[in-house]
């Protein structure tokens, strides 16, 4: 199983006007990223926001400044909103990732948890599923083809254009995230595409059908072997269990909170999140051997080939981020790959 990070990259609201706050934040992210590679993880991920609570909403340059200071972490958008955006531009903006970092770039497609995009790029909310499923169209074309010929019903056509820069890996790995819809696991295992589920909360388990409708879809499309499968969660790891929950919980709820107001959500409370993190919850957060024991007890869920732990989530201390990334990639990742190796083996050894 491959382990990483992603990270919306959390800022103080009060702060989004203070270009020295977003500046700090964003040298912060580019150190996170450089211990993440520093302590064995194979994935780092910058998710796109327009909000004043989140720094990064051009993740592919964030992305190339990680490269300048990386050699071997694979750097993914967690998630690019090609909904809302140009599909050539995000082609060429990650092969350009691409060769700045010789072959490391990936881009994990998705509608996005937030709206704000859709005002301020000029599209209508009542297109949603409509422009992600023709944008994502366009997008998998331009891997596929150099010069492209292509009509949708939102964008202007392409009439037998080349499309450049081309990527060093080919074809350039496309990732397509979802909240839970089984009509998406489907599409993505249909397209032969791995597919990224965000469980974010409630019972993991419930989430299982959506794994299967994802490789039954490719398999009845020829997909073979199957198309990856990504399970990406909230957590923060910290020496003691209790000392996890105590430091993160006060910016987790902050945000979630504000976030929930507006949308109606009830508020979280500290038993809310205590609950979360137990066995059976949708959050890892815990001592590295809780979080190696979730990861693992969810593997046996999902048969899952990535894990990617959703990390920093509100505005944590910075010194608290970088010893969660140390814990995660030197405690949880070894014994959590060493296990499911071990797994492995013994099943063909059994037949």
């Amino acid at each position: 199983m491959e382990l990483g990070l992603y990270t919306f990259a959390a800022l103080e609201p009060k702060t989004a006007e203070d270009g020295e706050s977003h500046r700090r934040r964003l040298r912060e992210l580019v150190e996170e990223a450089e211990l993440a590679e520093q302590v064995g993880l194979g994935v780092f991920g910058v998710g796109e926001h327009h909000r004043p609570d989140f720094a990064v909403s051009a993740p592919a340059v964030v992305l190339a400044a990680i490269a300048a200071r990386t050699s071997r972490i694979r750097l993914t958008s967690a998630v690019s909103i090609i909904s809302t955006d140009d599909p050539v531009r995000v082609f060429e903006e990650f092969a350009t990732l691409d060769a700045l970092s010789d072959g490391r770039a990936e881009i994990m497609a998705g509608r996005g948890s937030f709206t704000e995009s859709f005002p301020l790029f000029g599209y209508d909310l009542r297109d949603y599923d409509a422009l992600f499923a023709e944008k994502l169209d366009l997008l998998l074309r331009l891997r596929e083809q150099v010069r492209v010929t292509w009509q949708g019903r939102h964008r202007s056509p392409i009439e037998d254009m080349g499309v450049y820069p081309r990527p060093v890996q080919d074809p350039l790995p496309v990732w397509v995230a979802t909240g839970g819809n089984p009509e998406s696991a489907i599409r993505i295992g249909s397209l032969g595409l791995p597919m990224a589920l965000a469980i974010i909360g409630g019972e993991p388990r419930r989430f299982a059908p959506l794994a299967k409708l994802h490789r039954q879809a490719a398999a009845r499309s020829g997909h073979d072997p199957a198309p990856a499968f990504s399970i990406n969660s909230h957590g923060h790891v910290a020496p003691t269990s209790q000392q996890a929950l105590d430091e993160s919980f006060p910016p987790v709820s902050e945000s979630m909170n504000r976030i929930g107001r507006e949308r109606h959500w009830r508020p979280m409370s500290r038993s809310d999140y205590d609950d979360a993190a137990t066995l059976h919850g949708a959050n890892f957060v815990g001592s590295p051997q809780q979080v190696v024991e979730k990861i693992l007890f969810q593997h046996e869920i999902f048969r899952h080939d990535r894990f990617l732990l959703q990390f920093g989530l509100g505005a944590m201390p910075h010194a608290q981020v970088l010893r969660s990334i140390e814990l995660f990639g030197t405690e949880v990742a070894p014994a959590v790959q060493e296990e499911v190796a071990r797994r492995a083996v013994a099943s063909e050894a059994t037949g």
